[in-house]
């Protein structure tokens, strides 16, 4: 996927306060080394910063667009421009965080407890994923795609939620944990300007099945996939979109 800045960025209030909510429930402990793996344009990896000062904090990013806008927002970050399934650190954290990231990465029964073990004793795994792939701003995107001339070209991108439920990743960490909180939030979004979920969508998950595409095939996918969220979206008396996400949230503590 090629990742674009501007249109991640368009909602980033919005998409900033779950990272926030993440970062706020990471208890306080001496912390040398922090990394934000998928730490996109930067804007919370700054935070991160601004949190732990004294300590190292490198942004581990996949994608060169957001490395390059990352380096703008926060150059006083280790900026490393490396594939988050593939990352492999010379040495542990004692804080590992990371915000709407690791969905895009498969086989998670193998991936948790991985990242758990370069996490140092006694260090933090903060994990806030989203769970809306039941929604139909998500929904919908599968159903455009499997109706129309383009089905062939996007039908391998139709595969099932990337997320499992809550009691699957505490499955997995809890034995690996001192101490282990899960939870989920439902934001109600209050979005403004025209096709705003589009646009959300747009800024990701949209984004691979639109890569994919060329022409005319793009453009129209694209406005046919429109017609349908608005439809499934409509604005409020007041112009405004009423857009409900859910996100899970995963704060364990490595056992020492």
């Amino acid at each position: 996927m090629v990742w674009n800045p501007q249109q991640y960025l368009k909602f980033s209030g919005h998409r900033l306060r779950p990272a926030v909510d993440l970062l706020m429930r990471i208890p306080d402990f001496p912390v040398r080394r922090v990394a934000d793996l998928g730490a996109g344009a930067g804007n919370v990896t700054k935070l991160i910063k601004e949190r732990w000062p004294d300590a190292v904090v490198a942004g581990v990013e996949g994608s060169a667009e957001m490395v390059a806008a990352g380096k703008k927002a926060a150059p006083e970050v280790e900026w490393l421009h490396q594939d988050l399934g593939s990352w492999k650190p010379a040495h542990k954290y004692d804080v590992i965080y990371s915000n709407a990231a690791l969905h895009w990465l498969s086989d998670h029964k193998r991936l948790f407890p991985s990242l758990m073990q370069k996490v140092e004793p006694g260090g933090i795994l903060a994990v806030q994923m989203p769970r809306n792939f039941s929604a139909p701003s998500h929904l919908l995107i599968a159903e455009t795609a499997l109706n129309g001339p383009w089905r062939s070209q996007l039908k391998h991108l139709v595969t099932p939620p990337p997320v499992e439920e809550p009691g699957f990743y505490h499955s997995l960490l809890a034995p690996r944990s001192e101490n282990i909180d899960i939870w989920e939030t439902e934001y109600l979004q209050i979005l403004e300007g025209d096709n705003p979920v589009k646009e959300w969508t747009k800024g990701t998950w949209l984004t691979r099945y639109l890569d994919t595409l060329q022409g005319d095939d793009k453009a129209a996918f694209e406005a046919a996939y429109g017609e349908r969220v608005a439809r499934a979206y409509p604005r409020n008396s007041a112009g405004q979109t009423l857009f409900p996400f859910r996100r899970l949230f995963i704060v364990a503590q490595r056992k020492a």
